[in-house]
């Protein structure tokens, strides 16, 4: 059934390709919105004919994240087809491991580019639209690392725990304008590229003793980017590995 808040929206979604994005955008397509999924790489056009039978419009934008000209270009590229960006999920993540001393400055900068400039930028270009428009739902996919450090480096930790910040200060800023901003940090979920190590050995370390699914991941968010009243907010999705 459409949302009565979401129905009729415009929603892009980066990283869409992904078991996580791929399941945000049906999501946001079941309940209503019409999607534009930004990839790197890939074929969408298996997710572009899943959300079309939903009966929602949906066009794919393409571009490397890690070039800054680039969320500019997306969001210019769905509004072009679809409308201006009612909803904004910025889910596309790097996650290259590595220890401090094989952190050269290069994995360092390309890092930094996707996972915390990139959102940056796509915040810049739609948040002030959002707020003129007087509605916007901002979603940021962070991750347990952004507590905890993680495994995967501290230059992914690091990328991670600046989602945070900016989310609490737009969410400040945009609160009075009918714009929510909120970040969610999952963790160990199956079906993606993040996984440390094997799946069964990390389900046997997490309290529910098994891996999170991108549908899980995306019911959270469905229910975050529905409530006008949740903002400035980090919400954890990690089977009870960082309780907070």
């Amino acid at each position: 059934m459409a949302d009565v808040g979401l129905s009729g929206r415009v929603a892009l979604v980066t990283g869409a390709l992904g078991g996580i994005g791929r399941a945000l955008a049906l999501r946001l397509a079941e309940a209503g919105c019409d999607v534009a999924v930004a990839y790197r790489s890939g074929d969408p056009d298996e997710l572009l004919a899943a959300l079309a039978a939903t009966g929602r419009r949906a066009v794919a934008v393409q571009g490397d994240l890690a070039e800054p000209d680039v969320p500019a270009r997306l969001l210019r590229e769905t509004q072009d087809a679809l409308g201006p960006v009612d909803v904004l999920v910025a889910n596309a993540g790097l996650g290259t491991r590595a220890v401090l001393a094989d952190i050269d400055a290069d994995l360092w900068q390309r890092t930094l580019a996707v996972n915390l400039t990139a959102p940056f930028l796509l915040c810049q270009g739609a948040v002030p639209v959002m707020a003129e428009r007087g509605w916007g739902r901002v979603l940021l996919v962070s991750s347990v690392a952004a507590f905890t450090g993680g495994v995967v480096g501290p230059h992914y930790a690091t990328t991670k725990a600046g989602l945070l910040g900016l989310t609490h200060s737009l969410a400040a800023t945009y609160a009075g304008r009918g714009v929510t901003v909120n970040a969610l940090a999952p963790a160990l979920v199956a079906g993606t590229a993040m996984l440390p190590g094997d799946e069964g050995e990390l389900a046997a370390k997490l309290p529910v003793g098994r891996l999170g699914t991108p549908g899980e991941v995306a019911d959270l968010a469905l229910a975050m980017l529905r409530n006008g009243y949740l903002t400035s907010q980090a919400i954890g999705l990690d089977g009870g590995m960082h309780p907070r």
